[in-house]
């Protein structure tokens, strides 16, 4: 039982020494160094309860903390890949409208047959006159 005290005691003393003062609670560190060594296990059991630090898990969130914890409208990255989705959903829309367009024209374009000019007569893919019409050399 003498053991557990002093090393008790002991980690109280290497907490106390090692905590900066000004995050020591209640009482300054020399009243808090002298209060486990005059009052060993009293003195560790008041510096564990009164005069540590809090632990980060006792404490509230912290600015930095709250942004990972709070709503997902609050977060700039959050928002910024809404918008990115959002832009790249409305490409992806457009982009399927053209092609449905453009099978539409295709399809229509086929259903009329080959084009010709305006006297019916055929013309190849460059829309030029083909061979049936006559061309002159220079």
């Amino acid at each position: 039982m003498a053991l557990v005290a002093l090393a008790i005691t002991i980690y109280a003393l290497i907490e106390c020494v090692r905590t900066p003062s000004s995050e020591v609670r209640s009482l300054p560190k020399s009243g808090w160094f002298a209060a486990i060594i005059l009052l060993p296990l009293i003195g560790a059991g008041l510096w564990f309860w009164l005069g540590r630090p809090k632990s980060v898990s006792d404490e509230r969130p912290s600015q930095t903390r709250r942004g990972a914890t709070g709503a997902p409208d609050d977060d700039p990255e959050f928002l910024r890949n809404l918008e990115i989705q959002r832009r790249n959903k409305a490409r992806e829309e457009e982009k399927r409208r053209k092609e449905a367009e453009l099978k539409a024209l295709e399809s229509k374009l086929r259903e009329d047959g080959k084009p010709g000019d305006e006297n019916g007569k055929p013309r190849d893919e460059g829309g030029n006159p083909t061979e049936d019409t006559p061309r002159h050399t220079p």
